[in-house]
């Protein structure tokens, strides 16, 4: 069964890059020019991002650069320690909200240290794959289409994310439990 699923998922992609343009030729689409048409509007787009793009890793290099990052770390750390969650994986889970790249070099130094199979580096590879860069997503991609008033977007993502982070700790505690 579990070949079958490798095979599917190995070939799915280029079944589906292949599948699409043939029917939309079948269907008379001219494939090239659309396929143009949306590669210039993709570049606009791109255009339009990278002054928030910038903004946003400016804010990031500023914040971990002036030790903020490392102060809110050892200011939660004691009380985060009283349920189960360990100061290590705090930089990661502050950072998670801002910046995926960020966060997912924190995520690999955590392992590095820890090792990939350690309780640490299991408790920080689900939180990297189960929550989403909130203020990343607002500032880019909201900024790019002119949405200016988000502001119950970021409640819901902050939520969203806060709550991503409870169920990693309970997951991880219950599947792999601290070493």
């Amino acid at each position: 069964m579990f070949g079958i699923v490798s095979d599917l998922s190995r070939w799915a992609v280029p079944i589906v890059l292949l599948l699409v343009p043939l029917l939309a030729m079948l269907r008379g689409v001219n494939v090239y020019e659309k396929f143009v048409e949306g590669a210039e509007a993709g570049f606009g787009t791109a255009i339009k991002t990278i002054p928030f793009l910038v903004a946003m890793l400016v804010a990031i290099s500023i914040f971990r650069a002036s030790g903020a990052l490392d102060m809110m770390t050892a200011v939660l750390a004691p009380v985060l320690s009283l349920v189960g969650f360990p100061a290590e994986v705090l930089p990661h889970a502050i950072m998670r909200p801002l910046s995926g790249g960020a966060s997912l070099g924190i995520a690999t130094d955590i392992i590095k240290t820890y090792g990939p199979d350690s309780f640490i580096g299991r408790l920080v590879s689900t939180m990297q794959g189960s929550s989403d860069t909130t203020f990343y997503v607002l500032t880019l991609y909201f900024g790019s289409v002119g949405i200016s008033r988000y502001r119950y977007s970021i409640i819901s993502g902050l939520c969203a994310d806060f709550t991503t982070l409870i169920a990693s700790v309970y997951i991880a505690h219950k599947l792999f439990g601290p070493a």
